[in-house]
């Protein structure tokens, strides 16, 4: 399995030091993977100085403390010093982008989670608990109403790693943009027939509508690449960020907006401040994402608003140069994709 294994986005693996890392994207240097990390041990929870989640997880005989602020800058700041002073096979100074980030060896991986495997597993399963059997239900019911294959769903979080507790929710993931567009437009048919319903907590989670709960159990559902629809690899391109901007835009593309990184084409860019104004040859083509609650957030034609990094991208086959603006640029804590409704749009 470790030897076959191609990292894919939102895949899990457990390390030698028994570290929980959920891989980040599909581009991965050599021999290493590009991942964030999930869940520490306990009994190395004080190397880390952030704060914990409550709730402990249990995989295998090893209990799992939960950072409480996955992405926050500050979070990430202190992991990374936690792990250059702990465990600096996990760091990686990344050439192409000139900065270190956490990306492990593939030679620490001791165990992997793949998603659709693990509901492979989990409906073959005769002995399932209770939140197993809803999971498979939901599953199952997603499935006949979308028309989506089961071999194309998967799931991750807690169940995927066989430590769910009873507080854990359904993470459900859809392969390929097409597959997610359909379980999307069989959630909303659902969700309308009264068979589950939608849980919005902010203005990004009705924008996105991946949240709901079935039979009183909260879910959430996000996209993941199929291999066909991989077109870049590690080492294809260069970035240099060049300097913070808000503005706002239209949406032209959503087709790669489901996916983390979630990517935006776009075009009539309207800076918001000064600081903001650009040469026309320097203006950003595309918002991408690399924080998982700014996918989904906009369709083809809508207009957001986007606080980020602008980012010089040198393709380095053809020499070609273009601009893009990231959102989690790991810089800031004021980054993000936020959709304008049209009032708000004429009221400017």
């Amino acid at each position: 399995m470790m030897k076959s294994w191609t990292p894919t986005d939102g895949d899990a693996f457990l390390t030698r030091d028994n570290l929980v890392f959920y891989t980040f994207g599909y581009e991965h240097p050599p021999g290493r993977i590009l991942a964030f990390l999930k869940y520490i041990p306990s009994h190395h929870s004080s190397l880390f100085p952030i704060e914990y989640l409550p709730t402990r997880w249990k995989l295998g005989s090893t209990e799992l403390a939960r950072p409480r602020e996955l992405y926050s800058v500050n979070n990430l700041q202190k992991i990374t010093e936690a792990l250059r002073r702990s465990f600096p096979d996990y760091l990686y100074h990344c050439p192409y982008r000139n900065k270190e980030v956490t990306c492990p060896t593939r030679g620490v991986a001791k165990r992997v989670y793949v998603p659709s495997q693990r509901l492979r597993a989990l409906l073959k399963e005769k002995n399932r608990n209770h939140l197993q059997n809803l999971t498979s239900e939901l599953v199952n019911l997603l499935s006949s109403t979308s028309g989506v294959p089961l071999e194309d769903l998967g799931v991750h979080g807690s169940i995927a790693l066989g430590m769910e507790t009873d507080q854990s929710d359904i993470d459900l993931v859809a392969y390929g943009a097409q597959n997610f567009r359909k379980l999307e437009a069989a959630v909303n048919t659902l969700a309308e027939e009264g068979a589950l319903n939608y849980v919005f907590n902010n203005k990004l989670d009705a924008a996105r509508k991946q949240r709901g709960r079935f039979k009183g159990k909260a879910f959430v559902y996000t996209a993941v690449r199929k291999k066909e629809e991989i077109y870049t690899k590690y080492g294809d391109r260069k970035y240099s960020a060049t300097a913070p901007v808000r503005f706002r835009c239209t949406v032209v593309d959503d087709q790669e907006a489901m996916f983390r990184p979630a990517t935006y084409k776009i075009n009539n860019y309207q800076p918001l401040d000064p600081t903001s104004q650009l040469e026309s040859n320097r203006t950003p083509s595309a918002v991408v994402s690399m924080i998982g609650m700014h996918r989904n957030v906009a369709r083809k034609g809508d207009c957001i608003e986007v606080s980020g990094v602008l980012e010089r991208v040198e393709h380095l086959q053809t020499g070609r140069i273009s601009f893009q603006a990231v959102v989690g640029s790991g810089t800031s804590e004021e980054e993000y994709i936020w959709p304008v409704s049209s009032s708000e749009t004429e009221t400017q």
